[in-house]
């Protein structure tokens, strides 16, 4: 762990559960600061944007800026943005936060009359939406029947909450690809390209950064294909006994929370 001067932090199950807190929430990140160690937070959900998350984290005592938020809708935004002229017509079945990323890059948002009008789209990118309805899946659907290309921003079939694992951003995409046939391009973790785009941020090497993460599937397998040292806390979804089931996927290290995460560090 001494090696360690740059942390990629998931926030869902590793800094929160839903709305409440992980206990030790702001001495972690006061640790943090007193030891040098930069960080970046770095989640698979892509309901609500960067001012969101600040706003929310203020509310826990955690100041942080803008800049040190990197969503899977953000990530979504970039690649789309190299991907598709600006301009483009697009569908998104998703919360804020990926409308927000997506339009931020110039694209034009269809709406559901819209497309049951006729009008067509060059892509429909699918994430997580707690008031997503039926028109707007069946929406989406008929676009990438139309010949749309389909993007989804992450692969979390579920998600972390007060109340137990509820259904993610994974299970809006397999509803849309159950009823096209279509498979989508997903974006966020456990592919390479966020962790690598948020060790640039940090200015960090793959020796020097590490991924935290409570998911194997996504935060460890990611941080691996990203060359990247992996931290497992077990507050969130993956517990050790899933450990023996992941066909030899190790975490390097692995923790309850992120308070043994903040002894570790202040004790050396």
């Amino acid at each position: 762990m001494k090696q360690i001067k740059n942390l990629i932090l998931d926030m869902d199950g590793v800094l929160w559960r839903g709305e409440t807190p992980m206990p030790g929430l702001a001495d972690f990140f006061k640790t943090l600061r007193a030891h040098g160690i930069q960080f970046v937070l770095a989640t698979n959900n892509a309901s609500k944007t960067p001012q969101q998350y600040v706003a929310k984290l203020a509310k826990f005592g955690v100041p942080v800026d803008e800049e040190q938020i990197f969503t899977s809708a953000e990530a979504t935004g970039d690649y789309l943005a190299q991907t598709y002229p600006t301009g483009a017509k697009a569908f998104v079945v998703g919360d804020v936060g990926l409308q927000t990323a997506v339009q931020n890059r110039g694209f034009q948002l269809l709406g559901v009359e819209e497309v049951m009008g006729g009008e067509t789209a060059v892509f429909v990118v699918a994430g997580f939406n707690p008031n997503a309805t039926y028109p707007q899946m069946a929406a989406g659907a008929l676009l990438i029947h139309k010949g749309a290309d389909f993007i989804g921003s992450n692969p979390d079939l579920t998600f972390p909450s007060e109340y137990g694992p509820l259904p993610g951003a994974g299970s809006f995409l397999a509803f849309l690809q159950a009823g096209t046939g279509v498979k989508p391009t997903v974006i966020g973790k456990p592919g390479p390209l966020i962790f690598k785009m948020a060790m640039e941020k940090l200015g960090g090497t793959p020796q020097n950064t590490a991924m935290v993460g409570d998911r194997l599937e996504t935060d460890i397998a990611g941080g691996k294909a990203a060359g990247i040292q992996t931290i497992l806390v077990l507050s969130g979804i993956s517990q050790r006994d899933d450990i023996a089931q992941a066909n030899g996927l190790q975490p390097d290290f692995i923790f309850a929370d992120i308070r043994e995460i903040a002894n570790q560090i202040a004790n050396g």
